[in-house]
């Protein structure tokens, strides 16, 4: 420990534990040879330091100490120990000028542990020092090995560790500039804008800067730096979609429609059966569609003497929609890029009417090659493998911490060099791919039906922002996203991207929901989130969308950092904020539900009448509540920037908001062709092994574990399919609510490759691939919405009418025709990334110019509400039915198309004509054939046919059910049913003796590995005429073959059985082992996870990926399930109250509140601020639950925050130990509640010999369907289950049982352990998921009644919401699962206590 004073500010340094993992040292050690190979080891401890007010005393010293404390405790490797001389080190830590999420949640933790006021403590910040043993670096050396170690983007690195008091240097803030625009005339006021336009990377366009000019010669006076940048970002493509409202001139005639109005005629008036379930489109943050007539709302509405109770009450919810796409941040860094993508979407589904809530959401991945490929890129660009490494965990990072189940995704990886020929006879050659990568966020959400509508508020209303303090990042974002990728200056697209705290955007959330469960009395009349621009643009839209103006003071806007100019306070894009409408006389209200949640807000500005912008240092009413923020506020920042005036932005909202020159685009068609696809030098071996394992056809498991797939409760159909939890499904379905069958769907469909030839072809096949994945679910045509986001490089030859030709095909001509509308969508239409390579003497980039362009690429989202989610269907194959037939539903038609196929992209080549949807109707029909046949119980597995063409199809379908199959492809070639002509069995379809070998070697490819519209069936054999004719009925017969066997266990023939066969002509062409594929298929998530994860880890889990001897999940009960409130009527006729405890970061509490309320408690919502208030009182309750989620962001520790704020605080300490002490009370931890309560296991009679929970030992976050063994134990929760197995959700990154850290592993009380699938205890991953010893992941008490437990019961209490369950034990779904037996059991022993 150190102390550094200056007579404003102290600073203390404290050590911290170990850094690093062994095999990220590993990771580590050999990036650093390649630069440095006598660096023997490396070694990094935590070094954290604490800015006071004056120096700290004694006491607040040795609790910042036990508080810092945390985590494995540093020591040397073993082979530095000896060394003579301290080793070289470098400190990283966060960007100087930046406060990082780290500091912001470890200063809260220690103000609510009662030390920020004690000690006068400002900020809490945390570095890493990292040791090179064996070597003295240069400073080339030092350079290098520090570009390894640090983000650039939110990163510094520090020779020592005095420096680190930069880290709270008070910066003084840059003045308001001004530029010059009306000296000299109108050409050198030109010159003046576009010098602003190139330094502040604003991406203004020429007819805005005349724009300008005008408006500011207009109002006589010269543009501010504010201004000007507000204008830019609300102005930007990416805001205004300036392309999509554009002018279209295509071959020299004038189109009479905009690319936005061709979408906007899906919801016009002709199509009215398709938008009459519209609710809200176009005109807010996300659309809304109708919803269930009336479902069970269940929330915390109800004030009684102890707190906020539960309740379940009908209701009216209608659905949100929302996809957005996050390219050029993640391109820049791709973790927080990523991350902030899913964070700004969420904050889409929850800022929409009057206040709404996130429930789903879907993540999507485009990139280049993942090996890098041969062609290059810019220095600051991210390479697609890391990208792919970095993007999906910050994109999981964000879903799971807020709280949002992630259910749906796609990835793909596409580059090619394409050879084409156009219209003229010339020749080029164009380099295809997704430098720029495509990052996709979106999702489903849900909104009270009386709050779909923001209120037009009055002047005098009070605009608040709510959430996080402004930040220095993000500026300029707007503008960045509309520039190619590699054209912006470095510093500004690193200055564009963001980062996110999504622990502070639940708090948001939580108030959001509170404001809107009152109902009429929501104090919220207008909301929306800040996203791109900022305040600058969220602020000035939220006034606009009422018709009035505002005035704003600068000073009011909470700030984290020092030296903010007033451009960067206002136009900063700093995440996890939100704005809102408030009635005066509603503040109070609002006020303390943000005080409930410790969310922060401020009253910024005041609307007014007049349709004028004012922003500055502007007084408003004298009784606003204060701003507090962690390192000041505007008020200090606004004075020093500018002197000479207190107003930064003064203009009428129709300049800023009004409609600049509408673009105008004249462009013209390129038609391009290309060889036809040769097939002849790839075996069908080759073709199989090359397709099954290329990233977009291969497993994307890598993606999915990582993602929190069941917070919420409601979730119905992930991505993990069947008994092996195998990632095949397409179709997420979520549940309306607790209580009912009814839910809604979501899918997403692209074919993007397909555009470098025919754009309208990639347009109407991304569409239909939508739906065929969305049929999964039992939907109706009529309720399907879609998404569309729209990606292209515009301004590239043939680019602009390639876009505007599939904007017609889809919204003129696809969705007419099958009645269906696009209510919501996004465009990003800068698709290129163009770089110099190669530097001159001076370092200049001045080399060969370089291009990728990405193909028009249309990603489709479709959603639709299901009356029934039991009708849901998965490609898991059937494997007890003894005789069943696979079908194919061709809506190719036989054509076979191969061009853009995943096995050309193999072959290195392109094909000359692509798949496409010839007629809608046939898509129209499949749905109503599919949804008939699902009526009459005749499918047994639906996969729809994609990327990899059938092969791939079939193989994932015998990858979820683990059985053979034998395809005969003999009617795919002679175009015949399969039964009428006898052929099926015969293998007479054609003399293919007749044939040449090549011909018939190229047809049995073409067979295989098309990419056409269609869905394969698994159907029982005996019925195989009645499908047939349900499908002749709907004008499908013609195209409908069956193709093939299922090698059940249970059939009579051995041949076949744990393999895929492929047969022709009788005759069997091809064999292979589903464990061999399935390793094949396996190796792009295994050799990503190598990399990212701890690699034993991912050797473990891919050895075991497609094992014939693995049986898969079971349920054996020990017990016969009770139903709940079903017992004596004594029980019924009481409910005793239980806390739903929550800290800010929880996120699972209102399912673990239901499934207590319909076991007869009565449940309250307690949030820490009401213990530490006083409000409720533990007194007042007989049991306390602490729930999963993320207390603090897991600053500190998982848990650790949460359990200090109680043991460090002497009233909350004396509250809860008394409450344990009483011999009538129980309580239960789960998850991150599992973690707090055994860091206070000192207080707990009882759990002396707990664990500690830390991180797993994959160094990951887990979300599996794990099976776990409940063991014979005291706990109350547990009683007479003992000896029972069952598959139970598992999220989280911290639930290795430590004993080295505390407790005692032969003296612990197990309550419940991972089990593999053949029933034993598991310590090998992925069976076990955290790594502990014998597989431990619950505890309990001596006497039973305090639990902890890593996994979350509470979201599988019903069968519906399990991925998988015993169809013998679940029957019809309805019931509660077994797992519902805890909460009977707590009620029955409360009854008895």
């Amino acid at each position: 420990m150190a102390d550094t004073s200056c007579p404003t500010t102290c600073i203390t340094s404290f050590s911290g534990g170990n850094a690093l993992t062994v095999f990220r040292q590993q990771q580590l050690l050999r990036g650093v040879q390649a630069h440095v190979p006598a660096v023997r080891s490396i070694s990094a401890c935590f070094v954290h330091w604490v800015q006071s007010t004056a120096p700290l005393d004694e006491a607040s010293t040795q609790a910042l100490q036990e508080l810092l404390t945390y985590g494995e405790p540093y020591a040397l490797p073993p082979q530095a120990v000896s060394e003579a001389t301290a080793p070289c080190s470098i400190i990283v830590t966060p960007r100087i000028g930046t406060v990082s999420p780290w500091a912001s949640k470890a200063t809260d933790i220690a103000r609510n542990c009662g030390i920020s006021q004690a000690a006068g403590v400002r900020r809490i910040e945390r570095g890493t020092q990292y040791f090179f043993h064996g070597a003295v670096l240069t400073d080339a050396q030092r350079q290098a090995i520090a570009a390894l170690l640090h983000d650039r983007m939110t990163e510094s690195v520090l020779a020592t560790l005095d420096d680190a008091a930069s880290l709270f240097t008070q910066l003084t803030p840059a003045p308001l500039e001004y530029v010059d625009v009306l000296t000299g005339g109108a050409q050198a006021g030109r010159k003046a804008l576009e010098r602003a336009n190139a330094d502040w990377g604003l991406a203004l366009a020429d007819d805005e800067i005349d724009y300008l000019l005008n408006a500011f010669a207009t109002l006589q006076r010269n543009p501010t730096d504010v201004e000007l940048m507000m204008f830019a970002q609300a102005n930007s493509e990416h805001c205004r979609h300036k392309i999509f409202n554009a002018q279209f001139t295509i071959d020299g005639q004038q189109q009479d429609k905009t690319l936005f109005g061709m979408i906007r005629n899906t919801e016009s008036a002709p199509l009215a059966a398709a938008a009459k379930r519209t609710v809200v489109a176009y005109s807010d943050n996300a659309s809304i569609m109708q919803g269930h007539a009336q479902i069970e709302r269940f929330v915390a509405a109800t004030s009684t003497d102890a707190g906020m109770a539960y309740r379940a009450e009908p209701g009216q919810q209608h659905v949100l929609m929302k996809v957005e796409t996050h390219n050029h941040p993640t391109a820049i860094a791709p973790f927080a890029g990523a991350a902030t993508g899913a964070g700004g979407e969420i904050r889409d589904e929850g800022a929409t009417g009057r206040g709404s809530k996130p429930k789903a959401g879907l993540t999507g991945f485009t990139v280049s090659r993942l090996d890098g490929g041969s062609y290059g890129k810019p220095e600051h660009i991210a390479s697609p493998l890391q990208i792919m490494i970095d993007g999906p965990l910050g994109g999981a990072a964000f879903n799971n911490e807020f709280g949002r189940p992630n259910l749906l995704g796609y990835f793909r990886e596409y580059e090619q060099s394409i050879t084409t020929t156009t219209a003229d006879g010339s020749t080029e050659q164009r380099q295809m791919g997704y430098h720029k990568p495509i990052m996709i966020a979106g999702g489903l959400g849900t909104i009270d039906a009386s709050l779909t509508q923001k209120i037009l508020f009055p002047a005098g209303t009070l605009l608040v922002q709510l959430g996080g303090p402004g930040m220095r990042i993000g500026m300029g974002g707007g503008a960045a996203s509309s520039m190619s990728s590699g054209a912006n200056a470095a510093h500004l697209d690193f200055d564009s991207v963001q980062r996110g705290n999504p622990e502070i955007e639940r708090r948001a959330q939580e108030v959001i929901n509170h404001c809107a469960a009152l109902g009429g009395q929501n104090p919220i009349l207008a909301i929306h989130d800040v996203g791109a621009g900022g305040l600058s643009n969220a602020f000035p839209e939220l006034v606009n969308d009422a018709g009035r103006g505002a005035r704003f003071d600068l000073r009011r806007v909470p700030l984290e950092e020092s030296g903010m100019a007033p451009k960067e306070i206002w136009c900063n894009e700093s995440q996890e904020r939100y704005v809102l409408a408030i009635a005066p006389q509603s503040l109070p209200q609002f006020e303390a539900l943000c005080q409930r949640e410790r969310c922060p807000f401020a009253v910024v500005g005041v609307a007014t009448e007049e349709r004028e912008l004012a922003v500055g240092n502007i007084d408003l009413p004298a009784d606003l509540p204060p701003v507090a923020g962690a390192a000041g506020t505007a008020a200090d920042n606004a004075a020093a920037a500018d002197t000479s005036s207190n107003i930064a932005v003064n203009m009428p909202m129709n300049v800023l908001l009004g409609k600049p020159p509408k673009m105008q685009r004249n462009v013209s068609t390129v038609a391009r062709t290309a060889a036809a696809l040769q097939l002849d030098d790839i075996s069908l071996q080759d073709a199989v092994i090359g397709v099954l394992a290329h990233p977009t056809v291969a497993s994307k498991r890598f993606l999915i574990t990582i993602g929190d797939r069941t917070v919420g409760g409601l979730t119905h159909r992930d991505q993990m399919v069947g008994p092996w939890q195998v990632p095949v499904a397409d179709c997420a379905v979520t549940l309306a609510d607790y209580a009912g069958v009814a839910g809604e769907a979501m899918s997403m469909g692209e074919r993007t490759p397909l555009a470098v030839l025919d754009a309208p072809a990639s347009g109407r096949m991304a569409v239909a691939e939508a739906i065929t994945n969305l049929l999964a679910a039992p939907v109706e045509l009529e309720r399907v919405k879609l998404s569309a986001n729209w990606m292209a490089a515009c301004g590239e030859a043939g680019e602009d009418a390639a876009l505007y030709r599939t904007v017609h095909a889809v919204g003129m001509e696809l969705c007419p025709q099958l009645g269906i509308s696009i209510p919501v969508g996004k465009d990003s239409l800068s698709m290129r990334t163009q770089w110099k390579e190669g530097q001159d003497a001076a370092g200049n980039n001045a080399g060969s110019s370089k291009k990728v362009t990405s193909p028009v690429s249309l990603i489709v989202s479709a959603f639709a509400t299901v009356d029934d989610v039991r009708g849901t269907l998965t490609p898991q194959l059937n494997r007890d039915e003894p005789d069943t037939h696979l079908l194919l539903i061709d809506l190719g038609r036989n054509q076979h198309r191969m061009a853009g196929s995943i096995l050309a992209q193999v072959a290195g080549q392109m094909g000359s004509t692509v798949p496409d949807l010839d007629n809608p109707q046939d898509l129209k029909q499949l749905v109503a054939a599919i949804n008939q046949l699902r009526a009459n119980g005749h499918i047994l597995a639906y996969h729809d046919r994609s990327d990899g063409g059938l092969l791939a199809t079939v193989a994932e379908m015998a990858f979820a059910g683990n059985v053979g199959v034998a395809l005969n492809i003999d009617m795919l070639l002679a175009a015949g049913d399969g039964i009428s002509d006898s052929h099926m069995d015969s293998g007479e379809a054609k003399n293919w003796a007749q044939q040449t070998s090549g011909l018939r070697h190229e047809r049995t490819l073409q067979a295989l590995f098309n990419e056409e519209l269609g869905v394969v069936l698994q159907v029982r054999s005996a019925e195989r005429q009645s499908v047939m004719q349900t499908l002749r009925e709907h004008g499908l017969g013609a195209c409908s073959h069956f193709i093939g066997t299922v090698r059940s266990p249970a059939a009579a023939l051995d041949m076949g059985k744990d393999q895929l066969t492929i047969w022709r002509d009788a005759q069997q062409i091809y064999a292979a082992s589903l464990y061999d594929l399935h390793q094949v298929w396996d190796s792009t998530s295994w050799k990503i996870c190598q990399q990212r994860d701890n690699p034993q880890c991912a050797d473990s889990e891919h050895a075991a990926a497609g094992r014939s001897d693995n049986p898969g999940l079971h349920m054996h009960l020990t017990f016969t399930p009770q139903a709940p409130a079903m017992q004596a009527p004594a029980i019924i006729g009481s409910r005793p109250r239980v806390a739903i405890l929550r800290e800010q970061g929880v996120n699972s509490h209102v399912e673990m509140a239901y499934a207590f309320t319909r076991a007869g408690f009565e449940a309250i919502d307690v949030h820490m601020t009401d213990l530490q208030s006083g409000r409720v009182k533990l007194s007042d309750m007989q049991g306390i639950v602490a729930c999963g989620g993320f207390s603090y962001g897991d600053t500190l520790g998982a848990g650790t925050g949460w359990a200090r704020s109680i043991t460090f605080n002497s009233a909350l300490r004396e509250a809860f130990s008394a409450f344990f002490a009483r011999n009538n009370t129980f309580g239960l931890g789960v998850c991150n509640g599992c973690q707090m309560f055994a860091e206070l296991a000192s207080i707990i009679p009882g759990a002396q010999h707990w664990p500690r929970f830390t991180h797993n030992q994959s160094a990951r976050f887990e979300a599996r369907l794990s099976m776990v063994e409940i063991m014979s134990s005291p706990s109350i929760f547990l009683q007479g289950m003992a000896g029972s197995r069952l598959p139970i959700a598992v999220s989280h990154g911290e639930g290795f049982a430590n004993f080295a850290a505390q407790g005692n592993p032969q003296q612990v009380l197990a309550a419940m352990r991972y089990v593999d699938n053949h029933g034993q205890p598991a310590e090998q991953y992925p069976f076990n998921p955290n790594g502990s010893a014998g597989g431990l992941t619950a505890v309990t008490t001596a006497d039973g009644r305090f639990t902890a437990m890593m996994p979350h019961p509470e979201r599988v209490f019903r069968y519906l919401q399990m991925g998988w369950s015993d169809s013998a034990l679940a029957g019809d779904k309805t019931a509660f699962s077994p797992w519902m037996q805890l909460w009977v059991n707590a009620r029955q022993w409360v009854a008895n206590a």
